[in-house]
C-alpha cells in the first residue's frame, strides 16, 4: 500500500483509481477518510491537522490521533488516513494560526 501514497503525492490528485485502492485496502475507514476529504473536514493549523468528526474535532499529528478508536485500539484510524490523503493532495483548509489559540476564542 505504500506505493499508492507515493503515487498520490506525485499526482497531487485523488483519481478514481487511487480512491478504489484506498477503499479496497482500508474498507470502511478508507471510505470515511475519503468522505472527510471530499467534505473539506481536514484543517491544517500551524501546530496540527484537525479532522472534524461526527461528534468532535480530532487532533492528528503524524501517526497519532486523539479519537477513541486510536486511543483504545492503538491502530490507524480514519482521521489519520484522511490527513494522509489531504497532505498528499493539498485538499485541506489551511489556517495561519495555532489551533491551541482557538481554544481561547
Amino acid at each position: 500500500m505504500s506505493g499508492i501514497w507515493q503515487k498520490i503525492e506525485q499526482k497531487r490528485a485523488l483519481t478514481p483509481e487511487f480512491r478504489t485502492c484506498i477503499e479496497h485496502a482500508y474498507k470502511d475507514r478508507g471510505r470515511k477518510a475519503l468522505a472527510a476529504v471530499d467534505e473539506q473536514q481536514v484543517k491544517r493549523y500551524l501546530d496540527f491537522f484537525i479532522v472534524v468528526g461526527h461528534s468532535d474535532e480530532y487532533i492528528v499529528e503524524g501517526d497519532f490521533c486523539t479519537c477513541s478508536d486510536f486511543l483504545f485500539r492503538g491502530r490507524e484510524c480514519w482521521h489519520i488516513l484522511a490527513v494522509r490523503i489531504a497532505e498528499r493532495t493539498g485538499l485541506y483548509e489551511s489556517y495561519d494560526l495555532w489551533y491551541q489559540d482557538t481554544w481561547k476564542l
